[in-house]
């Protein structure tokens, strides 16, 4: 049964729309700081065996868990896209930039100590030794075969033919 025509029951709820999760940016800070303590409280485990005196024990490893913006998502119980939503907030993205900033902090010194993997760590965080190769005059590189004519080529590869037919009667 559908309401009425005309009917006004919506002016009846004492708001409109959810509730946001964090009404101010102090709570969204707080909630962060909370993901920061979690992480340092449960690191990973690794399963690792040491061998003495004959006798073969695996014993468990303390691993550094790495922060990331998904895990302090997925701890916050919000979206990414409601994180992103939240940087472009007056008084929030201030917010959202200082625990962005905590969090690349603490991957790169971790990975630089080697507590985290550097690799993987730096392919993350974008970090690359890139090194640009041109050829004559900052000009695109070109191979040796672009410059030769079909003719050629084709002297080349006849040439080549001609030295494995020759070493192979032999």
């Amino acid at each position: 049964m559908s309401a009425p025509l005309g009917n006004q029951f919506w002016k009846a709820r004492s708001s409109h729309g959810r509730d946001p999760i964090f009404a101010t940016p102090d709570a969204l800070w707080g909630a962060c700081g909370e993901y920061f303590e979690w992480v340092d409280a449960n690191p990973l485990f690794e399963a690792r065996p040491f061998a003495y005196q004959g006798e073969v024990k695996v014993e468990q490893i303390e691993r550094m868990r790495a922060m990331t913006i998904s895990g302090l998502c997925i701890f916050l119980g919000i979206g990414r896209a409601t994180w992103d939503g939240f940087g472009e907030r007056d008084g929030y993205s201030e917010v959202t930039a200082r625990a962005e900033a905590v969090i690349r902090t603490q991957k790169f010194e971790a990975a630089a100590a080697d507590l985290l993997n550097p690799t993987i760590v730096a392919r993350e965080l974008g970090l690359a030794d890139k090194a640009e190769v041109t050829g004559k005059a900052g000009a695109p590189l070109t191979s040796a075969v672009d410059e030769l004519s079909k003719n050629d080529i084709a002297r080349r590869v006849a040439f080549l033919l001609a030295q494995g037919l020759n070493s192979a009667a032999q």
